[in-house]
This record gives C-alpha cells, structure tokens and sequence, in this order.
C-alpha cells in the first residue's frame, strides 16, 4: 500500500514563504514521480508541480513558475515544495500524489495524501 502524508501548510502573509512535505512510504520514494495539486474552495483540484522520480525532470504550472520550487530527498523518502512570494489566490488546500511517471494530468495519480491547508493573507 502506498502512502502519502502532506506536512508544512498554515497561514502566512501575501509575500513569504512555506514550505510543504510529503513522507512518501518506501516503496513509493525513489519508484515514482511526484506531483502537487491544489483546491481551492468551490473550485477544481489544479496542477501546481511535479517531479520525476530520480528529480532529474519537472514541470510547474504557469501560475506558479518562478515562485515555487519543487525538489526531493529519497534517502528520506520526502518530496518537498518551497513556495516563495504567496499571493492570496494560492490559498488552497494542497495535495501530494504518487504514479509511475511524471505528469500533470491530475486523472492518472494513482495514491494520493489527504491534504495540507495553506492560507495567504493579504
């Protein structure tokens, strides 16, 4: 059984910084790519960024590109995403997700975690 359990979400002011974790069980850390998704309330769960499992390819969502940085530890099992210059629309609650390959197609994750809230104040 693989799982995912997402870490690091709170509140912060429009302009810092957070950064999230997700403890991936061993057979998931190191065999499968990575992605991180958000929804927001009453909204669609989007694409934010996602990485393959050796880190050597990712992918960002243009909303974020330039902002957030995704990046991983498989000695640790941890896949991190480091936010920077939060704006209020990044409010959300923010979900890790497991597959084989890298993607951003949000269908085909196939273990997910159960979510970390992070909220921006502006």
């Amino acid at each position: 059984q693989v799982q995912l359990v997402e870490s690091g979400g709170g509140l912060v002011q429009a302009g810092g910084p957070l950064r999230l974790s997700c403890a991936t069980s061993r057979r998931t850390g190191g065999r499968h790519a990575v992605g991180w998704f958000r929804q927001a309330p009453g909204k669609d769960r989007d694409f934010v960024a996602t990485i393959s499992w050796n880190g050597g390819l990712t992918s960002y969502a243009d909303s974020v590109k330039g902002r957030f940085t995704i990046s991983r530890d498989n000695a640790k099992n941890t896949v991190y995403l480091q936010m920077n210059s939060l704006k209020p629309e990044d409010t959300a609650i923010y979900y890790c997700a497991a597959k084989l390959t890298i993607g951003a197609d949000t269908t085909r994750y196939e273990y997910w975690g159960q979510g970390t809230q992070v909220t921006v104040s502006s």
